[in-house]
């Protein structure tokens, strides 16, 4: 902490002695200065975790919910193994969850079965999945547009949910995915009314 407090000291009077009009260094330091603080919260955090402090504690310091605290600087557990599990999004799960979703429009329920998981591929088949497709459609009407696709990580798959407009109604396509690309969940949920 004394180290952070001495680079402050001296990013601010670096600030006040100087004239320059380029702020490029002054934001550099800057820079460094919010990541040497943040590394001094994330080492806060788990000492206040090692010493009992719940989620909840934590949170409320933070002014966040203890689920974002917990995201943020929690480390998850694997039950089945004890092992610290990822927390890193696929890369590109949002473009692979783009792409199911061009090719459930276009009805190419075969591209789409391909790329499940063994699991999946014994669970819904092409013609389930086109079924189910048609199913809603006939309740909304014809696909107009997806909106932003929203990426996280549960345990051993990203998770992707990609909002849906119908012509009558709104839809979310949450895809799960593997490490390996393949898809582990398929679902189209409907969008509660606001």
């Amino acid at each position: 902490m004394r180290a952070l407090r001495t680079r402050m000291d001296a990013f601010l009077a670096a600030r006040v002695l100087t004239q320059d009009a380029d702020w490029t260094d002054a934001v550099k330091r800057a820079v460094l200065i919010q990541s040497a603080a943040d590394d001094v919260v994330r080492t806060v955090v788990q000492q206040a975790r090692q010493h009992g402090a719940t989620w909840q504690v934590v949170g409320d310091a933070l002014g966040v919910s203890r689920q974002a605290a917990f995201q943020r600087y929690g480390k998850p557990i694997d039950p089945r193994t004890g092992e610290t599990m990822s927390t890193t999004p696929l890369p590109g799960a949002g473009e692979l969850a783009a792409a199911v979703i061009s090719d459930l429009v276009a009805g190419r329920w075969a591209q789409i079965t391909a790329q499940f998981d063994p699991t999946m591929r014994d669970g819904l088949s092409e013609d389930a999945l086109a079924a189910a497709w048609a199913q809603i459609t006939g309740l909304s009407g014809a696909f107009e547009g997806h909106g932003e696709t929203q990426v996280a990580r549960a345990g051993d798959v990203t998770v992707t949910n990609t909002p849906l407009a119908l012509e009558a109604g709104d839809y979310t396509a949450r895809v799960a995915f593997r490490d390996d690309r393949t898809i582990a969940g398929l679902h189209i949920l409907e969008t509660p009314p606001s």
